[in-house]
């Protein structure tokens, strides 16, 4: 009788691993989409030297279509001022495109209340990128 009262109290806790497991495997599936949107639209503004609006608004509809993201709530910092490319490493800027961007991802950690983890606890995901323009004088 001992025993089973003892795997009562254990299994739950055992079992948040396996729900973990799963858990990190959807968020990881998730982040990879979230560069691979990142990474397509960073190769778009190099070839025009910054990232345009229409670039922007269609990186936010990817995000959003793929992982089920409100656009609102994506944030976005981007190069938004056209920049050359340059041979000469005295240019400050040195002709680079730069991106981040934060999603929101939702759970992170499976059984949160068992472990005392607020459930109002709110997470995000940053990409952060850079590139060579492409675009010539």
């Amino acid at each position: 009788m001992k025993q089973f009262i003892v795997l009562m109290a254990v299994l739950p806790i055992m079992l948040v691993f396996f729900a973990q497991f799963t858990l990190d495997q959807i968020n990881s599936s998730r982040i990879g989409i979230l560069t691979d949107c990142v990474y397509l639209s960073k190769e778009e503004a190099r070839q025009d030297g910054c990232f345009t609006e229409a670039n922007l608004a269609r990186l936010k509809e990817r995000i959003s279509s793929s992982l089920g993201v409100e656009p609102s709530q994506i944030e976005i910092e981007a190069t938004d001022r056209v920049r050359y490319r340059t041979g000469t490493a005295s240019d400050p800027e040195r002709g680079l495109v730069h991106i981040r961007v934060r999603v929101p991802i939702g759970r992170v950690m499976a059984g949160k209340s068992l472990f005392g983890v607020r459930a109002d606890d709110s997470y995000s995901y940053t990409v952060e990128s850079w590139g060579a323009s492409e675009r010539l004088r």
